[in-house]
């Protein structure tokens, strides 16, 4: 198979609408739950926004885990999305157990969740360009 310009052109860009992309999408998805949520003002601190300060570095975390996955589906791994999940999960299982709060917990569920399937569907237009053109 020989690459052309034009799908190589669509693979990077599609990679950065993914990591930067997803980032994005996953920040108005945490707006959303806590506006569905109905937080009261005294109950701020058990949002899924504010549960950012116990997961501290999800942000680049985020863009990280969003770049392994594309990477593993385009380069046709798509075990290595096992791979990418299970070391974050065990990296962050501490920070998980500790916290008294499940808005830590949901934050991480809903952010994985958004962040995978995002990337997940760049990576798939990315291989599907990259076949057809």
């Amino acid at each position: 198979m020989s690459l052309t310009v034009a799908g190589v052109l669509a693979v990077v860009i599609l990679a950065v609408v993914a990591v930067a992309g997803g980032g994005l999408l996953t920040t108005l998805v945490f707006r959303q739950v806590d506006r569905g949520d109905h937080v009261a003002p005294t109950d701020e601190a058990d949002s899924v926004e504010a549960a950012q300060q116990v997961l501290r570095g999800g942000a680049w975390i985020g863009a990280l885990e969003r770049t392994a996955i594309y990477a593993s589906i385009v380069a046709g791994w798509p075990e290595g999305i096992a791979v990418v999940l299970a070391v974050k999960s065990l990296a962050r299982y501490p920070e998980l157990q500790a916290g008294k709060k499940s808005a830590a917990a949901e934050r991480f569920i809903i952010g994985t969740f958004v962040s995978t399937l995002f990337a997940c569907a760049c990576a798939g237009l990315a291989v599907w360009f990259r076949r057809s053109l």
